[in-house]
């Protein structure tokens, strides 16, 4: 069976299709400019031409603080995009499994968010995610959407290869007030296609919503100081900026950010069997990658 991945060049689809090779499964990755979520004509001929037994949505506007000045573009991809695909998956019924963000709660509680709890999105990134989720459960029965938090990994930009970039630096300000769970684009795509594997062999899953993330809240600031002590520890670095903890108030973005993004997993972990895991841990199988493939990796 193929299985169409949207986004391939990004963190996540990046890893999704070199798994999935690895796993000998027949993978389709398409970029941007092989497939332009926001081009209705394409999304449908590409999706009728290569008749894929799943889709995995991995395409977004990602990047939180432009979206605020480029509502019109986040919009276009993360929501209409989304209701495109889920469209021309749900004409041709084949199921779609969708990545969506925490930036879909406002990080007023101090509990982990449910898939039951109440969204409020701080800005339009998370706003604009949330009305994908929306149209992708309208237009499509078999869908599974899985929200997950602070990604980082080794393709692309995120916030472990820009603290090693900017670790030359004697001192570094760390915002200390934000509280999330770090998660690895590895591990994401290697559960997205642990359940594609069994959509494969099985047929059916438990279709819905989901939370899956890196297990262990901490705050940016926390991952930072265990970002250089495992990079240090690793030999990728020599030595470890002075880490200052700030409050969010002195870090001003265009984007607010939750103060809370801490996901509460225990339905997708007793749905599917697969347990999340310390985020420590896989941030040392990163590093050891980072390590072993020299620092212009860094760049992306």
């Amino acid at each position: 069976m193929k299985i169409l991945v949207c986004g391939a060049t990004g963190q996540i689809g990046r890893s999704l299709t070199t798994q999935a090779q690895a796993r000998g499964l027949d993978v389709i990755g398409m970029s941007h400019q092989q497939m332009d979520l926001t081009d209705a004509r394409q999304v449908q001929r590409t999706v009728e031409r290569l008749r894929p037994g799943l889709i995995i949505n991995a395409a977004a506007f990602t990047q939180v603080d432009a979206a605020e000045g480029n509502a019109r573009l986040a919009y276009a991809v993360n929501r209409d995009g989304a209701a495109l695909l889920a469209g021309a998956a749900a004409g041709l019924a084949i199921p779609l499994f969708h990545l969506s963000t925490d930036y879909v709660f406002d990080g007023q509680a101090r509990s982990p968010y449910k898939e039951s709890d109440r969204t409020a999105p701080l800005g339009v990134y998370g706003a604009s995610k949330l009305e994908g989720e929306r149209a992708v459960a309208q237009r499509l029965e078999r869908h599974l959407i899985l929200r997950t938090s602070w990604v980082y990994g080794e393709h692309g930009g995120n916030f472990v290869k820009s603290m090693l970039r900017l670790g030359a630096r004697p001192e570094l300000r760390v915002v200390d007030d934000q509280i999330g769970c770090p998660t690895s684009a590895e591990r994401i795509a290697s559960v997205l296609l642990e359940l594609a594997h069994r959509h494969v062999t099985g047929g059916e899953l438990a279709w819905g919503l989901y939370h899956y993330s890196g297990r262990s809240p901490c705050s940016w600031h926390a991952f930072a100081c265990e970002i250089f002590r495992q990079a240090k520890q690793a030999g990728l670095i020599q030595r470890i900026p002075k880490l200052v903890a700030i409050p969010t108030s002195q870090y001003p973005t265009p984007a607010r950010r939750p103060a809370w993004s801490v996901l509460d997993c225990s339905r997708f972990e007793t749905s599917f069997g697969l347990d999340t895991v310390e985020w420590s841990a896989d941030l040392a199988q990163l590093i050891d990658a980072l390590s072993e493939q020299g620092a212009h990796r860094l760049a992306g």
